[in-house]
């Protein structure tokens, strides 16, 4: 039940984006909004995510982890009521889906990145691995659901969703309260000072790893929230598919990220030979994908190429979450994994705006220039994260200190 109750919180805090993807066209039509201004709903939230995660990551390592993931929950119910309630019956509807999406945003912050340092406690070695590739699975398939759901509730009005939210939360909450024991023999939190000046040491002697890493996980956002704002948009403007269907057709994708996450973080272990491996091939798939979309027009082989991306994501993100959770001490852990949660958040943020962009320019452009991106931080994640070989010997100097504390 602890994790299941784990899974819960990624999962709701995937519904908050993934789900008003499909509503997308019905609220620009609805509210006469432009194409920028209806990706700002998803921008919103997620920059007020990433804005607010090293807060609360700093509050949950001095505190507990439940005492930051409690009233971040609330707050993401609360911001999800006070957009459907604008969009219901305020006449500056957008303002109010804008406010709401904002304290939606704060809310995430304190739960989905916090949720990870917590497995990080809770669990150790190769089961600390495994959890976290449930929580990326989780985390995928809230993503699969999502556009179903929201599918079927903008056939009932295109702002139904907003309050499915509220309800979702306070399920997580139940769960929370009743099955996540923290262990009890936390140590007295440092000075505010005194902690300042070990993060620094961290980033100091482990910042080359941990950015890339942070980079890797935040461009399978990034790539998998503007292909999916891509998707929405020309799945009703080009080939007319609508509601449910449109809704099956976003979740394929989404689905063989969350079957192959599973997998990957089942198998992993805690050995980061593979690790690197494994996310190595991860870019090259994703590469491959991007690179070879502009030759398929017709819905069956363009989704079907598009899944391979969904392998390669598959493929890293737990790989990252184990490498960034492992590596950190339980004391300085929170503060690390949420930063990786904030740079996640601004993948998300940064995918709807600057893929609209490129739409604008050219659909072949677009692929392109994504290809080349994948392309260039799976070279980094090759060159720059240095890890353990099998004998226990270091490749580098700059090896990874994998540890569990």
């Amino acid at each position: 039940m602890a994790i299941i109750t784990i899974g819960s919180i990624p999962l709701i805090m995937t519904l908050g984006n993934s789900m008003l993807i499909p509503i997308l066209p019905q609220m620009k039509a609805a509210l006469e909004l432009s194409q920028m201004q209806v990706s700002l709903t998803i921008t919103v939230f997620s920059i007020m995510a990433a804005i607010f995660i090293p807060f609360v990551g700093y509050l949950s390592d001095r505190f507990s982890r439940k005492v930051v993931i409690i009233p971040s929950i609330i707050l993401f119910g609360l911001g999800g009521l006070i957009s459907g309630i604008g969009a219901a019956y305020f006449s500056q509807s957008y303002i109010w889906i804008l406010i709401g999406r904002s304290i939606q945003g704060i809310g995430a912050a304190g739960s989905a990145p916090i949720a990870m340092a917590l497995t990080g406690d809770l669990f150790k070695g190769g089961e600390q691995s495994r959890v976290l590739g449930v929580f990326e699975a989780s985390n995928g398939l809230g993503k699969v659901l999502s556009p179903i759901f929201g599918s079927l509730l903008g056939l009932i009005i295109w702002y139904a969703a907003f309050f499915v939210f509220p309800a979702l939360c306070l399920i997580s909450l139940i769960l929370l309260l009743f099955f996540i024991k923290e262990k009890n023999n936390r140590q007295a939190p440092p000075p505010f000072a005194k902690y300042v000046r070990g993060l620094l040491s961290v980033f100091k002697h482990e910042g080359r790893w941990i950015f890339t890493t942070y980079l890797a996980g935040g461009t399978c956002l990034f790539t998998l929230f503007g292909i999916l704002f891509y998707l929405s948009d020309v799945l009703e403007t080009k080939y007319s598919i609508e509601g449910i269907m449109k809704g099956l057709v976003l979740a394929v994708p989404l689905l063989v990220l969350v079957i192959t996450s599973y997998i990957t973080g089942s198998k992993i272990g805690k050995n980061l030979e593979k690790m690197k491996r494994l996310s190595v091939i991860g870019f090259g798939l994703m590469t491959l994908s991007y690179g070879t979309l502009i030759f398929f027009e017709k819905i069956i082989p363009f989704i079907s190429v598009l899944a391979i991306s969904s392998v390669g994501a598959g493929l890293i993100l737990p790989c990252v979450n184990s490498i960034i959770t492992g590596a950190v001490g339980k004391e300085r852990r929170g503060f690390v994994t949420s930063l990786y949660g904030s740079v996640r958040f601004l993948g998300v943020a940064f995918g709807p705006p600057i893929f609209t962009r490129l739409m604008e320019w050219s659909n072949t452009g677009m692929f392109l220039t994504i290809a080349a991106f994948t392309l260039l931080v799976g070279l980094l994640v090759l060159t720059l994260l240095h890890v353990k070989g099998k004998d226990g010997k270091k490749n580098k100097k700059t090896a990874i200190r994998y540890k569990y504390t």
